[in-house]
C-alpha cells in the first residue's frame, strides 16, 4: 500500500526527532524536517511527482532522502525508519509530549539516570533526582511532574484530525468489500467531536466472519485486541485503537443510531420510546406487536415522531425536545461560507505569499479573504512593523484592482496586551479593514482580571472581533480562566464579532457555548487560521463546531456576501 504525501511528512518529521534524540548532528535532523516542510508547501500532485521521478526539483531533498521518500512513498513503508524508531526506545517519544522536555532533555535522563520510560521519570521526580541534574533544577521538576499529570488525563485521547483521516480510509477499505453491504463512521467520530478516545465503525455484512478476518489482516493494523463475531478490536500502526461492529442488515439502522450515541442521547431516546411503550436498543424498535421495520435512521426517529437529528447535535442538550416541536436549527453547511477571515501571510509567520492564498480562496469557490498577520508584540511571529503595514496594504490595493468578483479585504491579528489595549495605536488601526484581537501571552491571570482585560480590547471602536476566546490548545494547553459568558454578553451588546478558531489544536469557542451566543446574537465567524494554504481547508473542522454548536448560517459572519460584508465591516 502506497503512502500518501501526509504520511511521508508524518514520517519525515518523526525521522528528524528520532535522529534528535539519538544525538546525531543536528544538521541531519533539520534536513528531515526541512524536507518535510517544502513537501507539505509545495503546490503539484505529489503522486505525480514521484511518479516522474522529480523530487530532486523540491528544495532541500537530495538523493539521500530523495531515495528514503520514493521507497516510502511506493512502498508504504520504510527501513530506515523502522530500525531508527526500533534504537529508540517507546517511552523518550512519550515525553516529547511533556512540556519543556525537548530531545536534548530526553537524553540526558537516559544517559544519567538511565530513564527510558514516563514511569522511572515520574518516581525520579518524586525522589527529587532532577533537582541537582545539569540543566533542570527544582522548578522544571515541578513542571515535569505537572505535564507528567496532563498526559496521564488525556492519554487516551486524540484529537479529532489526528483520527479522522485513518477513520475514513479505513470506512473506504470497509465499503469495497462485497462482504459489507452498509458501513458508516460511529461514535464520537461521526458526531464531530473535537476529541475522540478511538475509531468506530460498523458494518452489515451476511458473513461477518469473513469481514472480521479480513480487517484484522490489513497492513495498518499493528495489534488485534479482541476478536468476536460482532465486534473486533485493533491498534493502528498510528497507536490509536479502532472498533468494527458486524451486525445483520436489518439490524443496521438501529445500530448505527446506538453506536453513534451520544450515551446521554441514547438514554434520553429509549426514556421516550419507553413512555410510547416501545422498547429500543441497537438491534431493533420493539412494540407490543414486535419489532418495528426501519430501513435508514430516519425512519427509527419517525417510528418515535420525531425528524431525523443530525449527528453533531445527539449530545442530550435539547436535540430531541426541538425535534419534537419542530425547531431544529437549519446547520450551517459549506456551500453557505462565502469567506475567510484569520489568514497569515509570509510576511508574519505564514508560509505562503498573499497572491498564491488568494488564488487558493478562489480555487475554494470563496468571494472574499481577510489577511490577517501578527502584530508588532508578537515578535516570534514576525508580527508587522508599520512600515510592513504600509507595504502589505499597497498589494492588497493592487490585487483589488485587478478583481470586481474577488476581495482581499486588511486586517491585523492584533495581541491584547496585559492592561487591555491593542498593540497598536488608533492611527495604525484606522488603516484596517477589520482587527481580530487576541491574547497570546500573560494567561495566568486571575479570572477577574482576564475577562476584564478582554473587555477591554473588546471595548475599542477599532475591534472587530475577538480569537479563539478560551486560549485554550486541545490536549496540551487549558483555556485560561476567564468568563466566556460576560465576554459573549459584552459582544453581543457591543455588535462584537467571536470567532471559532477552525484550527484543530484550538477549535474555540468551544461548541459547548455556541447555543448561548446564539441565543445572545452575538455573531460568530467560522476562521481558519491559516498559516498555508493547506490551513484554509481547516474550515471544515471549524464547521463541524459550529454545527454541533446548532449554528445556522445566519448566526455566521462569513455566510455574508460580499457586498453585505463590505457593508458589516464599513459599520463596525
Amino acid at each position: 500500500m502506497k503512502a500518501t504525501k501526509n504520511e511521508v511528512i508524518r514520517i519525515l518529521d518523526q525521522i528528524a526527532v528520532l535522529l534528535e534524540l539519538k544525538g546525531e548532528n543536528p544538521f541531519k535532523s533539520r534536513a528531515y524536517e526541512s524536507a518535510a516542510r517544502n513537501i507539505e508547501q509545495t503546490d503539484e500532485d505529489f503522486e505525480r511527482i514521484i511518479e516522474e521521478n522529480r523530487l530532486s526539483t523540491i528544495k532541500g531533498i537530495g538523493d539521500a532522502i530523495s531515495k528514503k521518500i520514493r521507497e516510502l512513498a511506493e512502498t508504504g513503508s520504510l527501513a530506515y525508519y523502522e530500525n531508527l524508531r526500533a534504537s529508540v526506545p517507546e517511552g523518550h517519544l512519550e515525553m516529547l509530549r511533556i512540556p519543556g522536555l525537548g530531545p536534548k532533555k530526553i537524553r540526558t535522563l537516559h544517559e544519567k539516570l538511565g530513564i527510558e520510560e514516563i514511569g522511572e521519570l515520574e518516581y525520579a521526580c518524586h525522589e527529587n533526582r532532577l533537582v541537582d541534574l545539569s540543566g533542570f533544577g527544582e522548578k522544571t521538576q515541578k513542571k515535569i511532574l505537572a505535564g507528567i499529570e496532563h498526559l496521564k488525563r488525556y492519554r487516551e485521547k486524540r484529537l479529532y484530525a489526528e483520527a479522522i483521516e485513518e477513520a475514513e480510509a479505513l470506512l473506504a477499505l470497509i465499503l469495497q468489500r462485497p462482504e459489507a453491504t452498509e458501513a458508516s463512521l460511529a461514535g464520537s467520530l461521526r458526531r464531530r467531536c473535537e476529541i475522540v478516545k478511538d475509531i468506530d465503525l460498523l458494518a452489515a455484512s451476511a458473513q461477518p466472519q469473513t469481514l472480521a478476518e479480513w480487517f484484522t489482516a490489513l497492513p495498518q493494523v499493528e495489534s488485534v485486541t479482541a476478536r468476536g463475531e460482532t465486534k473486533v478490536s485493533i491498534v493502528l500502526k498510528s497507536g490509536i485503537n479502532a472498533d468494527l461492529r458486524i451486525v445483520k442488515a436489518g439490524e443496521y439502522p438501529y445500530a448505527l443510531h446506538h453506536f453513534t450515541g451520544s450515551r446521554e442521547h441514547n438514554t434520553a431516546m429509549r426514556g421516550r420510546a419507553k413512555r410510547m411503550g416501545i422498547k429500543m436498543n441497537e438491534y431493533g424498535l420493539y412494540a407490543p406487536e414486535g419489532n418495528i421495520a426501519c430501513k435508514s435512521e430516519a425512519e427509527v426517529f419517525a417510528a418515535l415522531g420525531l425528524p431525523f437529528i443530525p449527528p453533531e447535535l445527539r449530545e442530550d442538550m435539547g436535540e430531541i425536545e426541538a425535534a419534537e416541536r419542530g425547531t431544529l436549527p437549519g446547520l450551517i453547511d459549506r456551500r453557505d461560507i462565502r469567506g475567510l477571515f484569520h489568514i497569515h501571510t509570509r510576511m508574519s509567520d505564514g508560509a505562503d505569499t498573499l497572491e498564491a492564498i488568494a488564488a487558493e480562496a478562489k480555487a475554494m469557490g470563496l468571494d472574499y479573504i481577510g489577511i490577517s498577520d501578527h502584530s508588532q508584540a508578537a515578535y516570534y511571529a514576525g508580527g508587522l512593523s508599520r512600515e510592513d503595514i504600509v507595504k502589505q496594504s499597497d498589494i492588497i490595493d493592487a490585487l483589488n484592482e485587478k478583481e470586481s468578483s474577488f476581495h482581499i479585504f486588511k486586517g491585523i491579528e492584533a495581541d491584547i496586551l496585559p492592561e487591555g489595549r491593542l498593540d497598536y495605536d488608533d492611527e495604525t488601526l484606522e488603516r484596517f479593514d477589520f482587527v481580530i484581537a487576541a491574547v497570546h501571552s500573560h494567561f495566568g491571570m486571575s479570572e477577574g482580571e482576564m475577562t476584564n482585560r478582554i473587555l477591554k480590547a473588546l471595548g475599542n471602536p477599532f475591534t472587530t472581533m475577538l480569537a479563539h476566546p478560551s486560549g485554550r490548545l486541545l490536549l496540551a494547553r487549558e483555556a485560561y480562566a476567564v468568563d466566556l459568558q460576560a465576554v459573549i454578553d459584552f459582544a453581543a451588546e457591543r455588535g462584537k464579532v467571536l470567532e471559532i478558531n477552525a484550527n484543530p489544536q484550538r477549535l474555540d469557542l468551544d461548541w459547548r457555548l455556541c447555543p448561548y451566543a446564539k441565543r445572545r446574537k452575538a455573531l460568530i465567524a467560522l476562521n481558519p487560521d491559516a498559516h498555508n494554504l493547506e490551513g484554509l481547508r481547516y474550515i471544515e473542522y471549524g464547521l463541524h463546531i459550529a454545527r454541533k454548536g446548532w449554528l445556522e448560517s445566519g448566526d455566521c459572519l462569513n455566510c455574508l456576501a460580499l457586498e453585505e460584508i463590505k457593508a458589516f465591516l464599513s459599520h463596525g
